[in-house]
């Protein structure tokens, strides 16, 4: 993927994620409402099931509360937080680092020993999600 049309798709997932979680800080309570197409589908979670909680418990600094709901959501809102400012830097510096970054991150990533590992521990979140019945 070329530089522009990344950070452009980072900045409006980034975006989209924002809205969603701004939207959801004021729902989780209140419903128990859910967009995963799998988990409506066979009712069982996916592995990324409790993501959105996870990011809204870390908001408010409840840490162990996070990780129960989903180990992903650390990821996902580092992500967040970092990507868009990255690519500002790089915006305002005209620099590439952050697609330097990614280039190198995903190269990392598909060494099978790598893959084999995140694949793994996809299943095995996913095996938690199931078992907590997210």
């Amino acid at each position: 993927m070329k530089k522009n049309k990344l950070y452009i798709f980072i900045l409006l997932a980034c975006f989209a994620g924002y809205c969603w979680l701004f939207y959801s800080l004021n729902q989780i309570d209140k419903n128990n409402f859910s967009i995963c197409l799998f988990k409506n589908a066979t009712n069982l979670p996916c592995p990324s099931c409790g993501t959105t909680r996870a990011i809204a418990e870390l908001s408010k600094g409840n840490f162990l509360q996070s990780f129960y709901y989903n180990p992903f959501g650390y990821v996902v809102a580092l992500i967040m937080v970092v990507a868009p400012i990255w690519i500002i830097y790089d915006f305002v510096f005209k620099s590439n680092s952050f697609y330097l970054f990614y280039q190198k991150t995903e190269n990392f990533i598909r060494k099978k020993p790598i893959a084999i590992i995140l694949i793994l521990l996809v299943a095995l979140n996913w095996y938690w999600n199931i078992k907590k019945d997210l």
